[in-house]
């Protein structure tokens, strides 16, 4: 037997974080990573295991000192305090395992801190690890031969974990992309094959979060329609479980743009009450999205722009990431990203700078090309030296194109020209679905007007800046004047804190006191 903690270290600020936003949700995080309860569901059961994501509390040291084992995860953004973490545990003479995606490209990052490492995937290698470790003949360092098969994974223990803490739970359908970005670190990790879960273990999983109390979870899939034909038959199941509980749960997921062109699965996505999707769109510019092999977005036929719309007008709102600094790109990919995001109707465009993670293919080339900075601390916010254009005009053009994109009047105009002009209709299938049922319509419309009001109060009292509150009373009452829709109401309370958030963190990036998060 053996005690285990298991540690999520906290991350830096950043655009999704959101954490500027989350006291305005009542919230201590965004969303929990997938991996801490999976990994407990992994455990044997003769093991004690605790988890500690810092996110939404304090590590207690202590504990960490009389355990048996302590367990790491973390992503690049969380290098720097993992190392942190790392030191303080091995100043406690703690057994320190680390696994997750950092310490899969970059296996000797952390040197000696390290007891053992955990390469990849951890489903079969974990529960190996803990049968050597009792019989003392544990090794230093694991790793699958084969990806893991998807139809064998538990159902995550979300009870372990606060999740009351979270503003939204998280959920995995599927690992892997079919597709080879260069850039991306996805199929390193998970490799280009989509594997995909059963319809019986995805339904478990929901059931296990709403147990929880959490009835919105994003579906954290890189890419969750990258086996089309499978994913298809999949939401048909969970499409009949929303419809035999009433539709319970509200969902977020991450797709390629090539969804456009597939009308049966955005219909079977709105049915499932997919509210919104995330996209890689990158760049208008396609010599560079050839250039890092990202074909899915210049196919011909419809332009990217027309996808976007189509995408939309199925009821799904679009949020996007964006990148600057493709060896393509020169000074005018600034005004190119605001205009495309701004005909896109784009309301939340995570843009950031061009970034070579390790093991990816534009590691590789940038490296044999002399163009990469080995520095770990990145003054200028990548390890990337772009082709066409200074470090300092792409620094200073991405917070100018980040600050245009979320001035108030920039912000509030895209998400009128979705919500009040072109007026999509989120959640209607789960609408039209409980219109059957008057009282459990109603209290869904109480609820989206309640959670509303709660977020409209907390800017009221917590947003300093007068002006800002000023604008957010006036897009909110010029919204329900023009539709008055709970559930829009709701999005635009949601749409002002995130907003503001981004204010914040722009705010503090353009001061110097932060940088984009390489």
């Amino acid at each position: 037997m053996a005690h285990i903690v298991l540690i999520n270290p906290r991350f830096e600020a950043s655009y999704w974080g959101l954490e500027h936003a989350l006291p305005l949700f009542d919230a201590k995080a965004n969303l929990p990573v997938a991996c801490l309860p999976l990994l407990a569901a992994l455990t044997p059961p003769e093991h004690t295991i605790t988890l500690i994501d810092e996110n939404v509390e304090t590590i207690d040291y202590d504990l960490c000192a009389s355990a048996d084992i302590v367990g790491l995860t973390g992503m690049i953004v969380q290098r720097f305090r993992m190392k942190e973490i790392l030191c303080e545990l091995k100043q406690r003479n703690c057994f320190v395992v680390i696994g997750g995606p950092w310490i899969t490209v970059q296996e000797t990052y952390f040197g000696d801190l390290v007891d053992v490492a955990f390469i990849g995937e951890a489903e079969e290698t974990w529960p190996r690890f803990l049968l050597e470790w009792a019989e003392q003949r544990h090794v230093r360092r694991y790793e699958q031969t084969d990806k893991t098969d998807m139809s064998t994974i538990p159902v995550p223990r979300f009870d372990l974990l606060k999740m009351h803490e979270y503003a939204v739970g998280s959920i995995q359908f599927s690992r892997g992309c079919p597709f080879t970005c260069e850039f991306c670190d996805i199929i390193v990790v998970f490799g280009r094959r989509p594997r995909i879960k059963t319809g019986r273990q995805i339904l478990a999983e929901m059931e296990a979060l709403l147990a929880t109390g959490m009835d919105t979870a994003f579906i954290v899939d890189d890419n969750l329609i990258g086996n089309k034909k499978a994913i298809k038959e999949v939401l048909r199941e969970v499409i009949a479980w929303q419809v035999e509980h009433d539709y319970p749960m509200t969902f977020v997921t991450e797709a390629s743009i090539d969804l456009a062109d597939d009308p049966e699965l955005m219909e079977l996505m709105v049915d499932t009450n997919i509210r919104v999707v995330f996209i890689g769109i990158e760049t208008p510019n396609e010599a560079a999205l050839r250039e890092t092999k990202k074909l899915q977005n210049v196919r011909k036929g419809a332009t990217m722009l027309e996808r976007v719309h189509t995408i939309q007008r199925a009821g799904l709102e679009v949020w996007c990431g964006m990148i600057l600094g493709f060896d393509s790109d020169d000074a005018s990919i600034f005004d190119a990203q605001r205009a495309f995001i701004k005909e896109a109707r784009i309301v939340n465009a995570m843009v950031g700078m061009l970034a070579a993670i390790p093991k990816t293919p534009l590691y590789t080339r940038l490296l044999k090309e002399g163009r990469l900075d080995p520095a770990d601390q990145q003054p200028f916010g990548t390890n990337v030296i772009p082709l066409n254009i200074s470090r300092e005009a792409l620094r200073d053009g991405y917070l100018a194109v980040m600050d245009d994109l979320h001035k108030p009047q920039a912000y509030f105009d895209r998400l009128d020209a979705l919500y009040l002009e072109e007026r999509i209709e989120p959640e209607r299938t789960r609408l039209r679905h409980l219109r059957r049922h008057p009282l459990q319509f109603a209290k869904l419309n109480l609820l989206w007007m309640f959670e509303a009001l709660g977020i409209f109060l907390r800017l009221m009292r917590r947003v300093p800046d007068k002006e800002l509150r000023r604008i957010y009373r006036q897009r909110l009452w010029t919204m329900l004047k023009r539709r008055r829709s709970p559930v829009v109401m709701q999005i635009y309370a949601i749409k002002c804190a995130m907003h503001f958030h981004a204010h914040t963190m722009i705010s503090q990036m353009q001061s110097g006191q932060i940088v984009n998060s390489f």
